[in-house]
């Protein structure tokens, strides 16, 4: 791309020039951000699907009921729980003193909590700090049999 310095002071041009030189035209600049965005896009997508992928996996093999919420938040909540939870068991049992029978009482409050929203609302927390907010948790944020509620 040209440039027009003319309405630059002299002793400004050779800088300015120097300058425009390693840069991309605004043109050139505009397509690689534009590209750049659409390949984070695939690359979030891609990523999305696998821990969906995951997640769905987990829940079935540890018979995870599925959460309640909007229809938005239902995927986002599943993924947030799945990562909340195998944090959870890393940090307490793997890494921790927890046993199987402690891990099997947090794995039925994992069970019991069924909102998603819960869920997402917690996906920045340790996984050493789910027992505390399992407990912490309300009514509103267990499911229920009961169909009356």
């Amino acid at each position: 791309m040209t440039h027009d310095l003319s309405n630059r002071p002299a002793d400004k041009r050779a800088g300015l020039a120097r300058w425009l030189s390693g840069r991309d035209c605004t043109d050139c600049w505009k397509s690689a951000r534009d590209g750049d965005a659409a390949s984070k896009e695939e690359w979030l997508a891609a990523k999305r699907a696998e821990e969906q992928q995951a997640a769905k996996e987990w829940a079935e093999q540890f018979a995870m009921p599925p959460l309640e919420g909007p229809e938005r938040a239902l995927e986002w909540g599943e993924r947030s729980r799945h990562k909340l939870a195998t944090a959870a068991y890393t940090a307490l049992v793997t890494e921790g003193t927890w046993d199987d029978a402690d891990w099997a009482e947090l794995e039925s409050k994992v069970r019991a909590v069924t909102r998603a929203g819960w869920w997402i609302d917690q996906r920045d927390a340790e996984g050493a700090d789910l027992p505390e907010l399992l407990d912490a948790a309300t009514d509103d944020d267990r499911g229920t049999e009961n169909p009356f509620r």
